[in-house]
């Protein structure tokens, strides 16, 4: 493999971070200054002038837009001021790199031999889709930029600039200390309304809306020794697995919504003319927004390490604002971001809810492709597994290790936990903003969020 194409990862956060960079300032106005752009990244990483198609198409990926191969820049600048949305697919396969790859040394191969195989050798990656659960570790581990998730800043940037449309940022909880042990909740909020938006708000919040709901299902389902009741929060890898492959095991499952889509579709009940941006460590949450049932609660998904190169093109330094504090969630929400996070929560209010239930919860926590596809594997066989609660995430450690961090696994779990105990809130039943946004949305009490059918639209996929 030439040298240029090595830890390519790195080179096309630095693409991405001149794009914004010159984008945000508005040097970024045409044609020519794409072609300015495409030949500054040749000169820094001794691209040859063959190269440059592949330059130019992750040039048009970091903006959201398909790749198109030989092709000269045209009209790139005018489909991104003019888009609602960035299209299918999310993942953008890209010609060359494959062909020089040395297969035995292929990291891709690995990180996707329990869903898929991407074979090389070939002008760009083939990807087994019906077999993919679209976790991403594959485009997070290649070297050499093959593969590679649309970004989908460029428009809100434009969103931004205009000042016409209230957009919002909600965070997934897994936020917690990427950005620093020293850059606090707060010190976020504070950044996003720097650079226009409306607010930042938790996706914790619903989360604890969401346990509820599924405290309530659990409730309801499980009677018997013998029934069991799988979580479909959080986590797509896990629900497209389920769905896609155990038809029999995905009757079991909770009909909720992502904490992520529950975010989106109620702020837009209660501000219909917003945007709403989700921040994620995922790239699945990509392509999760786009599911048919699900389209229109989020409009733009970005990942922490995209963030983190955001903040540094607009001239953003977190260590030094201000802190802008809000306690919006329970410990039991803000702990959806690591392994076992959604079993405590929902458990804890199952507990609430029933403190004399003869059957208890008992919790069984998968996290990785590989343990998530055996206990599916081991519930469709009549294999015993002593549990009634089943809790699944794709990502090793759970989102605190999905493929777009900014920290390793054990750190992203600590500061998650703190982050958690840091909250004067302890349970979901105890959080008084899940009542507020309830009752703004027309519910009297908590009872109703299994009767009510606005509410059961609004959390429930369909």
């Amino acid at each position: 493999m030439e040298l240029q194409f090595n830890n390519f990862q790195e080179k096309r956060m630095y693409i991405f971070n001149e794009l914004v960079k010159r984008y945000w300032k508005g040097s970024l106005q045409s044609m020519e200054d794409l072609n300015v752009l495409a030949d500054d990244i040749k000169k820094k990483y001794g691209f040859s002038d063959k190269d440059i198609p592949f330059i130019k198409d992750h040039i048009r990926i970091s903006m959201g837009l398909n790749a198109k191969g030989n092709q000269d820049f045209s009209d790139e600048l005018d489909i991104v001021k003019s888009s609602k949305e960035i299209s299918r697919p999310i993942v953008a396969k890209i010609e060359g790199p494959c062909e020089q790859c040395d297969e035995a040394q292929c990291k891709c191969i690995d990180a996707s031999k329990y869903e898929t195989k991407i074979y090389s050798k070939q002008k760009a990656p083939v990807i087994i889709d019906n077999k993919c659960a679209s976790c991403g570790h594959c485009i997070s581990t290649c070297d050499f930029g093959a593969i590679a998730d649309k970004i989908e800043f460029m428009p809100v940037i434009d969103l931004l600039k205009e000042e016409k449309t209230p957009v919002y940022v909600t965070v997934a909880p897994a936020i917690a200390g990427q950005f620093g042990e020293d850059v606090s909740m707060g010190k976020l909020r504070t950044a996003f309304k720097l650079m226009g938006f409306k607010d930042m708000i938790e996706v914790a919040l619903f989360a604890d809306i969401l346990t509820i709901k599924e405290a309530f299902e659990f409730n309801h389902l499980v009677k018997t020794e013998e029934d069991f009741f799988l979580t479909s929060c959080c986590c797509p890898v896990w629900f497209n697995m389920t769905k896609k492959n155990y038809p029999d095991i995905y009757s079991r499952m909770s009909p909720s919504v992502s904490p992520m889509i529950a975010s989106g579709r109620v702020l837009k009940k209660l501000y219909p003319d917003a945007k709403v941006v989700f921040i994620a460590p995922c790239i699945a949450k990509k392509g999760e927004i786009r599911e048919p049932d699900l389209v229109g609660a989020i409009d733009y998904v970005l990942n922490f390490r995209e963030l983190k190169e955001i903040f540094d093109a607009v001239g953003i330094d977190l260590a030094n604002l201000p802190d802008d504090d809000k306690d919006q969630a329970s410990f039991g929400g803000r702990i959806y971001a690591r392994t076992g996070g959604v079993s405590f929560s929902v458990k804890s209010v199952v507990n609430r809810l029933a403190p004399s239930r003869v059957i208890k919860l008992k919790a069984k926590k998968v996290d990785g492709v590989k343990e998530c596809k055996k206990i599916l594997d081991d519930l469709s066989n009549k294999i015993p597994i002593h549990a009634n609660f089943i809790e699944g995430m794709g990502c090793p450690g759970g989102c605190v290790g999905g493929p777009r961090t900014n920290i390793d696994v054990d750190k992203a779990t600590k500061l998650v936990n703190e982050f958690g105990e840091d909250s004067i809130i302890m349970t979901p039943f105890d959080n008084l903003n899940v009542m507020k946004i309830l009752k703004q949305l027309g519910l009297n009490s908590i009872e109703e969020i299994m009767h009510n059918e606005e509410i059961t639209k609004l959390l429930s996929r369909g």
